[in-house]
């Protein structure tokens, strides 16, 4: 019993932290829920979706709604092939430049979103090209491609090169290699990293802010809600998102359980074919 403080001090610390990243949501639902103008949960006025009819009325969000898909399937456009490829590279580098290789491929992630807004605003001004949706995605696209490339890093990780070898040794060149064994390996990472970049960019405000020129895009709408006006709207707009982050999150579980699924199959049916050769060579 000597563990039981213990044990207790840890299911009270994780039930704090829970409740910590889970009430703010919950209120968020509530107000987004509760028929009062003013954005809170008590007192309960009653259920209501008008502050969901509300935002699907407002010409000014549907418009920042648009900007915004259309950045952000930019980003997964962009950013996933070229995270990809830095993966690969960094994967294949060996030596010091390896390290040299990740310390420049993650920079990004590290550096100040409002450094990256301003200096993608200066470099595009000064090639001619306006600020805009293209200069925010390109800006945005800088960040995120890190993020896919750590990811599909990661798998590559658990990747067999003499898969590679055995393939090349039959006669495959590189881009069958590519495509018929990288890529089925790589899937998932990079079906998560084009989620993760789609959400990333969703949610991005620092890059935006500096070179939207005169768009906008979600997130700049509900900081100017919320700078000059406090509404019920916002909330119902969050939890949309959130209801969104989730039903990626479950999309990507079962997914990657499917994945999971086929892979075990995969390698039961090679262990019986396997073993029947052995009995067939007893024989």
């Amino acid at each position: 019993m000597a563990g039981t403080p213990s044990r207790i001090v840890l299911q009270v610390f994780f039930a704090i932290m829970l409740a910590f990243l889970l009430l703010p949501l919950v209120v968020t639902a509530g107000a987004a829920l509760n028929d009062s103008i003013f954005p809170s949960v008590w007192p309960w006025r009653g259920f209501t979706t008008r502050w969901f009819i509300d935002l699907a009325n407002n010409d000014r969000f549907l418009v920042a709604v648009r900007n915004t898909v259309v950045i952000a399937l930019g980003v997964v456009a962009m950013a996933v092939p070229i995270g990809a490829a830095a993966a690969i590279i960094l994967n294949n580098a060996g030596g010091k430049s390896r390290g040299f290789l990740y310390g420049i491929m993650t920079a990004p992630i590290l550096t100040p979103g409002a450094v990256v807004g301003i200096s993608t605003l200066l470099f595009w001004r000064g090639a001619d090209v306006p600020p805009g949706l293209l200069v925010t995605t390109f800006g945005q696209v800088s960040i995120i491609a890190a993020y896919v490339m750590l990811l599909v890093y990661a798998r590559l990780q658990s990747f067999d090169r003499a898969q590679e070898e055995a393939a090349l040794d039959l006669g495959a060149n590189h881009g069958q290699v590519l495509w018929m064994i990288l890529f089925p390996h790589l899937r998932p990472a990079l079906f998560m990293g084009a989620v993760i970049s789609f959400l990333q960019s969703t949610e991005s405000f620092n890059v935006p802010l500096f070179t939207r020129g005169g768009q906008e895009t979600v997130m700049i709408y509900v900081a100017s809600q919320v700078r000059t006006l406090l509404t019920p709207m916002v909330n119902a707009l969050a939890l949309l998102i959130l209801v969104v982050t989730l039903v990626c999150a479950v999309l990507y579980e079962i997914f990657r359980r499917r994945e999971l699924r086929i892979r075990m199959q995969q390698e039961i049916a090679a262990r019986e074919a396997e073993a029947r050769e052995n009995a067939a060579i007893a024989v």
